[in-house]
């Protein structure tokens, strides 16, 4: 893959007489702070410098059926992933991701040999904690309908899912999660939905076929008896649950932060729980 780098910006000086070169202030003139301190500074009232690490362009990509391009963004040891001026992804803040798995996993970890289909790879957050769940029989196909964010998940963000795509229990399929839900009768234990932001997309409007309500039922047919599906939002719907049961669902939704944590830390996200009946 071909990386990009970010565009260069004006020389300018700072508070301190140090030039600014493409964007990075070099403080030459402050002896006690170690390289690796050496960033864009902005100054505060009180005169004194904080320093910011500008965001880096990684890498770019078209979404197939798509309008904007997505983009891989880094900041030190951080990364995001962006369409326009939305923020789709955030390397510090997954904790929704992850219970996304984790709740939906808890409900099938007892069968045999669970199938779990999971849409959308983003940055592998969910996918390493469904396999932290699930035993050495389980068997999961994740549906990522854009190329390069596999790339990107074995290149420049391989170390947040870890070994989680060489897991011999894993298959990568760079396809679209829609028509392999539409495809499939009965063969997964649960259904995991991280796809455009939840039930009100940004990337693709034929992504909202995902959540409609023939959409529903295609996953209702797509899962054993007694199968879960999952799906996060970035938003609450106060239509989605209503669609979940006028599916045959028995749904359950469930508000959490960002972080994961409680009460507290970061945005609110929105998972919703559905289980088909075992009869």
């Amino acid at each position: 893959m071909e990386f990009k780098s970010g565009g260069r910006q004006s020389p300018r000086q700072s508070p301190f007489g140090a030039p600014a070169i493409d964007g990075l202030l070099i403080l030459c003139c402050v002896p006690q702070l170690p390289i690796s301190t050496v960033h864009e500074g902005r100054l505060q009232s009180d005169g004194r410098e904080t320093l910011v690490i500008p965001w880096k362009l990684i890498d770019t990509a078209d979404v197939p059926g798509g309008g904007e391009q997505l983009r891989l963004m880094q900041r030190g040891n951080d990364f995001t992933i962006k369409l326009g001026q939305n923020e789709l992804m955030n390397s510090r803040l997954y904790g929704s991701e992850e219970a996304l798995a984790t709740l939906s996993c808890a409900r099938i970890k007892a069968r045999p040999a669970p199938r779990l289909l999971i849409g959308g790879l983003g940055m592998g957050f969910t996918l390493r904690a469904a396999l932290k769940v699930l035993g050495p029989q389980a068997r999961v196909t994740v549906a990522e309908l854009v190329p390069a964010v596999v790339a990107w998940a074995r290149g420049p963000l391989a170390a947040l899912s870890g070994e989680s795509l060489a897991d011999p229990r894993v298959d990568i399929r760079e396809a679209d999660v829609g028509a392999m839900i539409a495809a499939a009768r009965a063969d997964y234990d649960a259904i995991l939905l991280d796809v455009d932001n939840g039930p009100q997309g940004l990337t693709r409007k034929s992504n909202d076929a995902l959540y409609d309500a023939e959409g529903l039922r295609a996953a209702f047919g797509a899962l054993s008896p007694a199968g879960v599906l999952a799906v996060w939002s970035s938003h609450p719907d106060d239509h989605f649950a209503p669609r979940l049961r006028k599916a045959g669902f028995v749904a359950e939704e469930i508000k959490i932060r960002a972080t994961g944590r409680g009460s507290s830390g970061g945005a609110r996200h929105v998972i919703w729980i559905a289980t088909r009946p075992a009869r």
